[in-house]
């Protein structure tokens, strides 16, 4: 009830205070949330400034505002993919997907070897002999899956 108080008496500014507060709060718990009830705090408070609003519709429209927005925010943000300077990392065999080759052991049961760059990687196939040419065209775990080249 303290709270509902102090804005009562403090009007606008207690709102711009609380916005300003809550965008540095975000910059110590980052996740966004923070940030957009930050910015619905100050919009409040530039409302309130110039056109004296009931308390109760001060504490609408904030919640108003920062449910819209971090909504927006999240909605936005997942779609989208992060950067990354490191496509592959933790995924090496993907890396190699349409690369060619040449079988430097012959693909005997399913499975056979390749050398590729400086590793030797385990291959799953057709029975093929050494020194055929294939494709990568796939990859489950450390195994890639390979094709004949036609």
């Amino acid at each position: 009830m303290q709270v509902v108080q102090f804005l009562a008496d403090n009007g606008p500014w207690s709102w711009i205070v609380a916005g300003l507060i809550l965008l540095a709060l975000e910059l110590v718990v980052p996740g966004g949330y923070l940030l957009w009830m930050g910015v619905a705090g100050l919009i409040v408070g530039l409302l309130t400034l110039f056109q004296p609003i009931a308390w109760p519709l001060q504490w609408l429209i904030f919640g108003g505002l920062s449910l819209v927005a971090i909504f927006l925010w999240v909605r936005f943000n997942r779609g989208r993919e992060t950067a990354n300077d490191s496509p592959f990392l933790n995924r090496r065999a993907d890396r190699f997907l349409g690369h060619e080759a040449v079988l430097e052991q012959p693909i005997v049961g399913g499975f056979g070897r390749l050398v590729l760059g400086d590793s030797v990687w385990r291959v799953a196939g057709p029975d093929l002999p050494a020194g055929t040419r294939v494709k990568i065209v796939g990859s489950e775990g450390a195994v890639l899956r390979v094709e004949r080249m036609s």
